[in-house]
């Protein structure tokens, strides 16, 4: 009877135990698989919180990036996708269209950016000549974007039988995808150049039946680029999945803009011609960039920089002595004065000027 008597106390105990481990685990409880996970609101954002918001009608926010330093940026706003677009081509490597960037180079900038943002959705843009050629070679692409380059989902441009094709193998794949109809930046040889599209009814008519296309393809949200407002609202009204607006009016299902651009960040002549009509400047981080870049050089010109406040290392003076009666045993007569002098200056700016320049 002791025996059974002390089972019963060991299987309560160890009940209280699983009990107490429950509430102190992290693991949430509808967790399929294991290993510990954040319960908090920074939590990376997935499809299915974007069809929450999408449902309950609220704007869905995505800026498009291309490195760490602007994924952190976005993360800390709480931007709900992060698109790594293939406009990386113009913004940061200088080129007039969309077309040079290779896959190779998308998939740097794709795990820069994953490094830097960790609750947005992550979204890479397919190159074009990445997924034209058949659906094998789009789910090739998709795959290395997602499994080389750390993104949650792809977006590939157009609606072309080919490209719907290429979208519902990747869909079928296990791979989210985003469309992008209107102005599809990689078209513009059979654009005749970066165009607003829908602007007759035809073309309008055209792009509503390209994003359902894309719906029934499987993708989860579609891109509206350069299109009238009654067109994008259309759009939106048709389809059951969200719709992103860029230069498409206020009736999206969200928005998205390019970083550099929103923060007014390139004032080079090559950036004003490619920075969209549509753009609101936020900021215009580019002046401020300007003029500290213009206050550095007139600093370290005169030798006003670096001062003593940004020259923080420190050698004892015994060690100095040393150091220079051995660059004497080497010959080095010049560099052993140079290293001296330069201790004294020190030394006495510390002592009676700090704040000013050693020159």
């Amino acid at each position: 009877m002791a025996f059974f008597t002390s089972i019963s106390r060991a299987s309560s105990v160890s009940r209280a135990t699983c009990l107490l481990l429950r509430c102190m685990s992290n693991v949430p409880e509808n967790t399929v698989y294991g290993g510990p996970k954040a319960q908090s609101p920074n939590q990376r954002v997935t499809l299915s919180n974007l069809r929450q918001k999408h449902k309950k009608g609220e704007p869905i926010t995505v800026v498009t990036a291309y490195d760490y330093p602007s994924a952190v940026h976005l993360d800390m706003a709480g931007i709900d996708v992060c698109l790594v677009g293939d406009s990386a081509a113009m913004v940061v490597h200088g080129y007039d269209t969309t077309l040079p960037i290779t896959l190779d180079e998308m998939l740097v900038h794709c795990r820069a950016v994953a490094r830097g943002a960790k609750r947005p959705l992550l979204v890479g843009d397919l190159p074009f000549g990445s997924y034209e050629s058949s659906s094998t070679q789009g789910v090739d692409t998709a795959v290395r974007i997602l499994k080389e380059g750390g993104m949650d989902a792809i977006k590939l441009e157009g609606a072309s039988p080919p490209r719907i094709s290429a979208a519902k193998a990747i869909v079928e794949a296990g791979i989210a995808v985003m469309g992008h109809v209107g102005l599809t930046p990689q078209a513009i040889s059979v654009l005749g150049g970066f165009k607003p599209q829908g602007k007759n009814v035809s073309s309008a008519i055209k792009i509503v039946e390209t994003a359902l296309a894309l719906q029934e393809a499987g993708c989860f949200a579609v891109v509206l680029e350069c299109v009238p407002a009654p067109v994008a609202a259309a759009v939106t009204s048709a389809l059951k999945i969200p719709t992103i607006g860029i230069g498409a009016g206020p009736f999206c299902s969200g928005q998205v803009l390019v970083y550099h651009d929103l923060l007014g960040m390139l004032q080079h002549p090559h950036h004003a011609k490619v920075t969209p009509k549509f753009c609101k400047q936020y900021a215009q981080v580019g002046d401020v960039i300007n003029k500290a870049l213009s206050e550095y050089k007139s600093e370290v010109t005169s030798g006003s920089f670096p001062g003593p406040a940004h020259t923080p290392y420190k050698i004892s003076s015994t060690a100095v002595d040393n150091f220079s009666n051995e660059l004497q045993n080497l010959g080095l007569i010049e560099a052993a004065s140079a290293a001296a002098e330069a201790a004294e200056k020190i030394e006495k700016f510390e002592s009676h000027d700090e704040g000013q320049p050693f020159k």
